[in-house]
């Protein structure tokens, strides 16, 4: 399974994508605002038309970003606002390599079923790289 990468910004996510798909042209594969979670998470209403998250594919990979609204913490810093995300094909795959990378680092969300129907988690590795693990929901049997 391929290695991403995924930006944080300050509310200027949207700008930045659309400089990119300017340069390298395409669309978006998935392109959300926060008005589009599933309950309200607490964030101020001039914040919920910034990015919730962003797909674009350039020649073979996916870059991925979002904004990250104050309700969210403190303002991203620019230098350490990228994270490594491994897309995964189960979910013991999934714990495992979680379990592993985030041991003596710090688990930054638990990996949990989200809204979206993935299985996702996120953690900082002992060495400050920041990590996003997301199983992709296993269609039903039939």
């Amino acid at each position: 399974m391929p290695l991403n990468v995924y930006l944080n910004f300050n509310g200027n996510c949207r700008e930045v994508f659309d400089f990119y798909r300017s340069v390298f042209g395409g669309e978006f594969s998935m392109h959300l605002t926060f008005h589009e979670l599933p309950e309200d998470m607490g964030m101020a209403e001039e914040e919920m038309n910034q990015i919730l998250h962003v797909s674009y594919d350039i020649g073979g990979t996916t870059l991925m970003g979002s904004d990250v609204p104050s309700a969210f913490g403190p303002p991203v810093t620019i230098g350490n606002n990228m994270s490594i995300s491994y897309l995964t094909e189960t979910r013991e795959q999934t714990e495992e390599y979680f379990k592993k990378i985030s041991e003596g680092g710090t688990v930054t969300m638990p990996l949990d079923d989200q809204f979206w129907g993935d299985y996702f988690g996120a953690c900082t590795d002992k060495f400050g790289i920041n990590w996003m693990f997301n199983c992709a929901s296993e269609p039903p049997s039939s």
